[in-house]
């Protein structure tokens, strides 16, 4: 269990983890193949449920919170959720980042906030990476682009004040410019969390309430949630999600 520990910090992927390991024993059991199941013998301890931790999302309430974006955000749902793309990096997507051919997606960099401007910077730790592009979230940006057509967006490289970058990209303000994070998350985001019954619709002139809990990084949640219900490879989960230590696929996915 401390090996379990040491790779995955967060307890939810943890208790994922046992009960998927727990269930195979049982099925052993039950085929005769085993005599028990050893996640039941009284000295393995379970890993316990850590208080205050956010869970993964239901599919139903990613749906829901995506139906109450505004239209020309609602493919950002898709490539947190079926990409695990940090909000940063899902506002800086460029157009030549993505090869519907290969099915591959290639993250590069994101938009940052820094001393009261934008700039285009390189991935959290400078960490770019390639993720599958799976056939629903490739056709979400196609039709994404049908309806809002991709805006070429010129800021500064990693600080206000380093050389000027144009990238054409995928996701951009009404007026044309790059999408501001606080923006977003008051007129967009929240919105959406209410509609989906997340949080309540706030009094009459007062402002939505506070849900750090359920950020864009709740997507990254259940991005690798359903990657490791599914089976797939820690490592190689790590490498999607951008993480440093290819361990610990889930130990800093609040980001």
């Amino acid at each position: 269990m401390s090996e379990l520990e040491s790779a995955l910090p967060a307890s939810s992927y943890r208790r994922l983890i046992f009960a998927s390991v727990s269930a195979v024993f049982t099925a052993a059991v039950d085929d005769g193949l085993l005599s028990r199941n050893p996640c039941r013998a009284q000295s393995v301890r379970a890993p316990a449920p850590a208080e205050g931790r956010v869970q993964p999302w239901t599919t139903e309430r990613v749906f829901a919170v995506r139906a109450g974006l505004p239209e020309r955000y609602r493919a950002m749902a898709d490539l947190g959720s079926g990409c695990g793309l940090r909000q940063g990096e899902i506002f800086g997507l460029p157009l030549d980042a993505v090869d519907f051919d290969t099915g591959w997606l290639r993250v590069t960099c994101q938009v940052k906030f820094i001393n009261g401007r934008l700039v285009f910077a390189p991935p959290k730790r400078g960490k770019e990476r390639d993720v599958p592009l799976s056939e629903r979230v490739a056709d979400a940006l196609k039709a994404h682009m049908g309806r809002f057509s991709p805006v070429a967006v010129t800021l500064p490289w990693r600080t206000p004040d380093g050389p000027a970058v144009t990238k054409t990209l995928f996701f951009s303000r009404e007026n044309g410019g790059a999408v501001r994070r606080n923006d977003f998350n008051t007129y967009a985001w929240k919105p959406a969390l209410m509609h989906a019954g997340v949080i309540p619709e706030p009094e009459r002139g007062q402002r939505y309430e506070a849900a750090r809990e359920h950020g864009m990084h709740a997507l990254r949640h259940f991005y690798a949630s359903v990657l490791l219900d599914a089976g797939e490879n820690i490592k190689a989960l790590s490498q999607y999600l951008g993480h440093s230590d290819p361990g610990s696929p889930c130990g800093s996915i609040r980001t």
